[in-house]
């Protein structure tokens, strides 16, 4: 059977005293934030443009006009964005039997009581629950919008079918909107998180209580040295 992987290439144990965990290279963290960025963005044009009482935010991207050609473009720009972070992360996102434990005892993990809980790979099962539907959720507004998009794809499809198309990338938008929120929320609601995707690292006391099974992992490559 083949050995399970819960760490990245570039995570490592970076200090001893005190102890300095790397969880994100810098490559994986600029992707993340242009991720980010391109999602912000959509969300505010997505808003001007889907009703009248915020058209009013077509003004941060330079008036209605620019603002439709801006929101499909940054919409290409978040899908392959998201592919590449897709590519480094999805193995690590798999389900594992850890994760039903996990969620069974969301309401100790809510109190902040992890110590019941089974040791965890680098990421949990709400961080997992985050990863894919963010994926599916990309994939659909990207689809629905490319059939929407009637400047470059205009015979594409039927009438009926874009205005199905629009009530699928409206419906998504809002479900991607809400994930979003979660994600925000978690990574403030969970001290140290943050500091991952802004420095690259995070305290081996964090990487302890939440994410034991992949700090011993990376204790056991540093102790086992690279000719191994």
């Amino acid at each position: 059977m083949a050995k399970r992987i819960f760490s990245q290439p570039g995570d490592h144990i970076e200090t001893t005293a005190p102890v300095t965990v790397s969880r994100y290279r810098g490559f994986t963290r600029a992707n993340h934030w242009v991720t980010a960025g391109s999602l912000i963005v959509l969300l505010l044009s997505g808003m001007a443009l889907f009703h009248p009482a915020l058209y009013f935010l077509t003004g941060l991207f330079g008036g209605g006009q620019a603002t439709r050609w801006l929101h499909p473009f940054v919409g290409v720009l978040l899908f392959f964005s998201f592919f590449i972070l897709f590519l480094q992360l999805w193995r690590l996102n798999l389900p594992r039997a850890e994760d039903v434990t996990w969620v069974e005892n969301i309401g100790d993990v809510l109190k902040g009581d992890e110590e019941k809980l089974p040791e965890l790979g680098k990421y949990n099962a709400g961080q997992k629950f985050i990863f894919w539907a963010m994926s599916a959720l990309i994939v659909v507004l990207i689809v629905s919008g490319v059939m929407v998009w009637e400047q470059y794809f205009p015979h594409l499809v039927s009438i009926p079918a874009r205005r199905w198309a629009m009530l699928v990338h409206s419906l998504a938008a809002v479900a991607i909107i809400l994930t979003f929120i979660l994600h925000v929320y978690a990574a403030f609601w969970t001290r140290g998180t943050l500091r991952a995707m802004t420095r690259g690292t995070v305290t081996g006391g964090w990487a302890w209580k939440h994410h034991r099974k992949w700090l011993r992992e990376l204790a056991g490559r540093e102790r086992r040295g690279p000719a191994e």
